[in-house]
């Protein structure tokens, strides 16, 4: 998580709680028997639903969306940009040397199918192969989510009609009535806030994490497929590009110029030391 999403979750945290700190204080609006209601109904739900390794999945890749950052599109680019030109002046069994580099596995998968010497057909199936599997799998983590979000507020609505249920079973008595009444209040509003303030934004979160990798997985694989068939990096190079915002295309560019001129210089001085 960037630190600037970290910082205004924390503030809104902080004013959110303090609006009920403000309206006659915090402890009108706690009931433990209502988050009783709204987290063992919601939690006992999941697990009817899914399994322990699919919800501990589900855990692990909300963690990652959070706090593991991923390579940014430019520096993809690059280093496709890179593979490219290496394999051009060196052959592609070069690569092999620059695999570990790799910024990501997929990237890493890529590459070592091209020193494999993988068609482009291949290629292309294999990546769409495992793209296609890693988006179901995500899938399936962020539905673990959505439906948390879905039976929260059904929950806190359950919580509310034990407390309704009790209220009229202690009418004439007013010690039953005020301690049922906090329930059937408090109890909604818990399964509204799981659902928009938690849930919710968590599934959202591996949703938006998930098309973020996908597109980057997407650059990979045009990459691959391009330096598989031997693509002039220059056409690469303005290929790779309609990925990035326009004002990135330039830094590429500037620095994809620097990379070729250094690989044409080695390339001189080894084709000047084979003549001596």
């Amino acid at each position: 998580m960037r630190f600037i999403n970290l910082l205004v979750v924390i503030i809104c945290i902080v004013l959110f709680l303090s609006g009920f700190i403000f309206e006659k204080g915090a402890a009108l609006y706690w009931n433990t028997a209502s988050l009783i209601f709204v987290l063992t109904g919601t939690i006992g739900a999941a697990f009817l639903s899914y399994s322990f390794s699919r919800i501990k999945c589900a855990t692990i890749v909300l963690i990652n969306s959070y706090f593991r950052t991923l390579p940014s599109e430019s520096s993809i680019v690059m280093a496709l940009l890179d593979f490219s030109l290496k394999s051009r002046y060196e052959g592609l069994l070069s690569m092999e040397n620059t695999i570990e580099e790799a910024q990501t596995p997929f990237l890493r998968n890529a590459m070592m199918m091209l020193v494999d010497g993988r068609t482009s057909e291949e290629v292309k199936d294999l990546m769409n192969i495992e793209m296609t599997f890693f988006r179901q799998r995500r899938e399936q983590s962020e539905r673990v989510f959505r439906a948390m979000a879905i039976t929260a507020p059904a929950f806190g609505l359950i919580g509310s009609v034990i407390g309704l249920m009790g209220m009229l079973a202690g009418i004439g008595d007013v010690g039953v009535i005020i301690r049922t009444i906090p329930i059937a209040l408090t109890a909604t509003l818990y399964g509204i806030l799981f659902n928009n303030f938690f849930f919710t934004p968590m599934a959202e979160k591996i949703h938006g994490r998930t098309q973020q990798e996908l597109l980057l997985q997407k650059l990979i694989m045009s990459g691959a497929i391009a330096i598989s068939n031997a693509q002039n990096p220059y056409v690469l190079e303005k290929k790779l590009g309609s990925f990035l915002t326009p004002s990135v295309r330039v830094e590429i560019e500037i620095k994809f110029k620097e990379i070729r001129k250094q690989y044409m210089k080695v390339q001189w001085e080894n084709k000047a030391q084979d003549q001596r």
